[in-house]
């Protein structure tokens, strides 16, 4: 594999985590300001950890 080719499944991993990390943050958030399981918030922080997850998913998946 050549060197842009791992540069670019490392950022692909690392933006993905970031993904995560920012889901994880609009949930902790949302849930200490007071927010319910339906209130935007939450709705919004697990889209981010869904999306995150399945581009962390895919990118460890075709790596093999």
């Amino acid at each position: 594999m050549s060197a842009p080719e791992r540069l670019y499944r490392n950022l692909t991993l690392g933006f993905s985590v970031v993904i995560i990390g920012f889901g994880l943050v609009i949930l902790a958030a949302t849930l200490v300001a007071g927010g319910g399981p339906a209130s935007t918030g939450v709705l919004i922080g697990l889209l981010f950890l869904g999306i995150g997850g399945t581009r962390l998913y895919l990118a460890v998946r075709t790596r093999r």
